[in-house]
């Protein structure tokens, strides 16, 4: 599955949509808030908002790892994730689920060509199509850690 399917970015905003702060986690740290947050700064630099830069290890490790990240096998609960995308303060929950929801939105219309190139911290430089299919997966993961 891919964002830039109209079907599927349609359910995944109706699923954020969804979301309260008092949604319970079903695995994980994270409240909805943060998760909103963390999520975000992702779509962020997908969409360009947020250069990113492939660290060390992910030049090491990333093209070992890169088709089973691309791959339609879910995420595993609690999978590691870089310290600049671990959200440890609380947030404003209806402030961040709009925040997500503008980006959602804005890769999407974007598309593939708007993704196209952008830099992965982990992956390196990927192509659009690979980061539709992995911020669907990135948040299935996320709303699937909240039960929606």
């Amino acid at each position: 599955k891919t964002l830039f399917d109209p079907a599927v970015h349609q359910d995944i905003a109706q699923r954020i949509g969804r979301l309260t702060a008092a949604t319970p986690r079903v695995w994980g740290k994270m409240t909805p808030a943060q998760m909103f947050v963390h999520c975000a700064l992702i779509l962020e630099g997908a969409v360009g908002d947020r250069p990113g830069r492939q660290i060390f290890i992910g030049k090491l490790l990333g093209p070992f790892f890169r088709k089973s990240l691309l791959s339609d096998r879910p995420f595993g609960r609690n999978a590691p994730t870089g310290p600049d995308l671990v959200i440890r303060d609380e947030r404003n929950f209806e402030a961040e689920k709009k925040r997500l929801l503008a980006v959602l939105e804005r890769f999407h219309r974007g598309g593939i060509a708007g993704a196209e190139g952008k830099v992965h911290g982990f992956l390196g430089r990927m192509s659009g199509d690979e980061w539709g299919r992995l911020q669907w997966k990135h948040l299935e993961h996320h709303l699937q850690q909240f039960g929606v």
